[in-house]
C-alpha cells in the first residue's frame, strides 16, 4: 500500500465530523509506528538497559 493509499484509508476511516486536528494525529500516529517497524527490522533498537542509562543523564 502507498502512504497515499493508507494516508486515504485512515482519513475515510474517521468520524464525518473529525476535525483537522485528528486528522493529521492519525497521520502522525501512523508515520510514527510505520517508522518504528521499519527501525525494528532495520536492528535499530536499543535494550531497556541502554535506555534507563539515557534517561539517567538527562
Amino acid at each position: 500500500m502507498t502512504v497515499k493509499e493508507e494516508a486515504i484509508r485512515a482519513i475515510s476511516s474517521l468520524p464525518d465530523n473529525a476535525q483537522i486536528d485528528d486528522v493529521m494525529y492519525r497521520l502522525y500516529v501512523i508515520d510514527k509506528v510505520t517508522r518504528g517497524q521499519t527501525a525494528l527490522k532495520e536492528g535499530r533498537t536499543v535494550t531497556t538497559e541502554e535506555l534507563l542509562k539515557e534517561i539517567e543523564s538527562w
